[in-house]
């Protein structure tokens, strides 16, 4: 989490990520993004608003004709008493249009596509939300070009910044 999102409270401020699914981009070929609110309870959002939580782990799946957030770790909001506290680790219900839906639990069953949580932040209006993507598992030899590209950028901007 970066300084510049947090404002004298320690709060997160608007059009802040919370969390970000980095390794997603080396494991995975992301095709197509969407953005999904996400149901959450009071003490979830606060806990978000301190910058906690995590996706790092956690996938995206159909349940009962819906798409839901499985695995994503939003730890408990400490100043809360223990009557009002959440569960961790609980399944949450992503919030998207009817063909958002059908279109991605189309892509899962059909096509053999994975949906990868990106990241999860804060739109302007201050509701949380998650950006997802289909994606399609990365071979050992993908990922190895990967590295090599990234490598490479590392050393062309070096070679440029000792130039100029």
């Amino acid at each position: 989490m970066t300084k510049k999102n947090k404002g004298k409270s320690g709060l997160l401020s608007v059009d802040a990520t919370v969390a970000d699914n980095r390794r997603a981009r080396y494991e995975y070929h992301l095709e197509e993004t969407f953005v999904a609110g996400i149901a959450l309870t009071g003490t979830e959002v606060k806990s978000l608003r301190h910058s906690q939580g995590s996706i790092k782990e956690s996938y995206v799946g159909p349940r009962k004709g819906e798409i839901w957030l499985f695995n994503c770790h939003i730890p408990e909001y400490a100043p809360a008493g223990a009557h009002l506290q959440h569960e961790p680790k609980r399944p949450r219900k992503l919030l998207l249009h009817k063909r958002e839906v059908n279109k991605l639990m189309g892509a899962v069953t059909r096509e053999g596509y994975t949906i990868i949580p990106t990241k999860l932040y804060f739109n302007g209006r201050g509701m949380a939300k998650l950006e997802m993507a289909l994606a399609k598992g990365k071979k050992l030899h993908d990922k190895r070009d990967t590295e090599k590209k990234r490598d490479w950028g590392r050393q062309k901007a070096r070679i440029m910044r000792e130039r100029g």
